[in-house]
C-alpha cells in the first residue's frame, strides 16, 4: 500500500483537536509525524517558512501559530516538558505547502488542507443555496481565478492566445484522464456553440476551481518559467486533483452529467426576476 493510500483524508482528521469552544486545531508534533519528518528541528524550519508565508499574506502569525509547552510521558512514569505549537487549518495549509514535495503524504496533505480551507471560505451561506445557486457562485469564483491563472501563466511564458489554449487544455487533460476540451465537449453531448463550463454541475465546477487555484499558486510559488513547464505543471495539478477524487471515492468529472439548464440560462432567469421585482 502506497503512502497516498495509507494516509487518507482520515489521517489528517484523526489528529485534529477541538477547544472547549469547538474551535479546531492541530498540534505541530503530531503533524510532524504524519508528514514523515523524523526530527522536530527539521520540521520547525518548515514551520518558520510557513510563518513567513503567513506574514506575506497579511495574516497575523499569532492568530494561526501558538507556541506552547506540554508534558510528555517517559518510561517508569517520568515526564518531560517539550515545546509544541498549536496550528489552525490555515497554518497547516501553509506548512504542507512548504514541506518536502517529494513525499506522497505531503502531496495528499496539500490537497486536503487546500480543499478544506477553500470549503471553509465558501462555507458561510453556501450550504443554503440551491444547486443552481451553487453553480453560479462557483462559476463566478472560477471566472475570477482564471484571470489570475492567465496572469500567472503569462509570467511563466504562456504568451499568445494559442499558447494559452494549449495550457488550458493540459489542465483539462490532467483532471479528465487525458480528455481535452474538445473530447469533454463531445462526451457531455454538448452542441457546437455550448461551452463546457456553462454545462457543469457544482461538483464538477468545484473540481475545476481547485485545479485553477492550485495551478495559479504553484506557478507563482515555484517561479515556473517556460511554457512547456507551465503546461506540465497544469497537467500535473489536474492529475493530482483527479487522484484525490478517486481516493475519496468520488465520481470522475467526465462521468458527471451535464445539467439541463446552462449557466447562461440561469443568469437570464435571475435577471428577469430582479427586473420584475423592481
Amino acid at each position: 500500500m502506497s503512502n497516498i493510500e495509507k494516509y487518507s483524508q482520515k489521517t489528517f482528521d484523526d489528529i485534529r483537536h477541538f477547544t472547549e469552544e469547538g474551535i479546531e486545531f492541530w498540534y505541530g508534533r503530531e503533524l510532524q509525524v504524519v508528514l514523515e519528518y523524523a526530527e522536530w528541528r527539521n520540521f520547525y524550519k518548515v514551520i518558520n517558512k510557513a510563518k513567513m508565508a503567513c506574514e506575506k499574506s497579511k495574516q497575523p502569525v499569532s492568530d494561526h501559530f501558538v507556541d506552547i509547552n506540554k508534558m510528555i510521558d517517559l518510561a517508569k512514569g517520568a515526564q518531560r516538558e517539550i515545546d509544541d505549537i498549536l496550528l489552525t487549518r490555515y497554518a497547516c495549509y501553509l506548512i504542507v505547502q512548504n514541506s518536502d514535495p517529494r513525499k506522497e503524504v505531503v502531496a495528499l496533505g496539500q490537497t486536503y488542507f487546500a480543499v478544506k480551507t477553500r470549503e471553509r471560505e465558501l462555507e458561510e451561506g453556501f450550504d443554503e443555496l440551491t444547486e443552481e445557486g451553487k453553480r453560479l457562485a462557483i462559476r463566478t469564483e472560477l471566472r475570477n481565478h482564471n484571470k489570475s491563472l492567465a496572469e500567472a501563466a503569462q509570467m511563466a511564458g504562456v504568451e499568445t492566445p494559442k499558447d494559452y489554449a494549449i495550457f488550458q487544455n493540459k489542465g483539462y487533460q490532467g483532471l479528465y484522464g487525458g480528455l481535452g476540451a474538445r473530447e469533454i465537449h463531445r462526451k457531455k453531448g454538448l452542441k457546437k456553440k455550448q461551452k463546457i463550463l456553462d454545462h457543469m454541475g457544482s461538483t464538477e465546477l468545484a473540481a475545476n476551481l481547485f485545479r485553477a487555484t492550485q495551478t495559479d499558486e504553484k506557478l507563482r510559488r515555484d517561479n515556473i518559467k517556460g511554457k512547456e513547464k507551465a503546461n506540465l505543471t497544469h497537467f500535473k495539478v489536474g492529475a493530482k486533483v483527479r487522484k484525490t477524487i478517486k481516493e475519496l471515492g468520488g465520481t470522475m468529472p467526465e462521468d458527471l452529467p451535464a445539467p439541463e439548464k446552462s449557466l447562461k440560462e440561469i443568469e437570464k432567469e435571475q435577471m428577469k426576476k430582479e427586473l420584475s421585482s423592481d
